[in-house]
């Protein structure tokens, strides 16, 4: 691709050289003049062909500049839309742990208040029905 490319870009400048070089003098001058922006332009065909090479280069110039931005625009979208789903798939991993741990915290605090009161019965403990446990804790039989 880079060498197909350079081929081209050395063929366009011999043209354009050549172009120029072979339509200028005084066989090749101006019948009719005509303005650009209110500028009058004079000289050979040559001149014109020269002008012309200029134009297109800056053309080129402007829409390699434009494609460029676009493609950077594009790939930092990409990157922050992947950052974006990454970010809300360990928000979503850590709000899961989050409630986890709050269940686990809350058996334990309910085991320690029923120890508790078991203690301080004078009758001593008491078998009462425990809750059903989440699916999270496997127990194999009741304490």
């Amino acid at each position: 691709m880079i060498i197909l490319g350079l081929l081209i870009l050395v063929a366009a400048v011999v043209i354009g050289v050549v172009g120029v070089l072979s339509n200028s003098g005084s066989a090749h001058e101006f019948t009719g003049g005509f303005s650009v922006f209110g500028v009058d332009v004079t000289g050979s065909t040559g001149t014109l062909f020269l002008y012309g090479i200029v134009v297109g280069a800056a053309a080129l110039l402007g829409l390699s500049l434009l494609l460029t931005g676009t493609r950077r625009t594009a790939r930092r979208s990409r990157t922050a839309r992947r950052g974006l789903k990454q970010s809300r798939r360990e928000s979503a991993a850590a709000e899961q742990e989050r409630g986890v741990l709050i269940n686990e915290r809350d058996t334990a605090r309910t085991q320690t208040a029923q120890a508790e009161r078991d203690d301080e019965d004078p009758a001593g403990p008491v078998e009462r029905p425990r809750h059903k446990q989440h699916w999270f804790h496997h127990r194999a039989a009741p304490r």
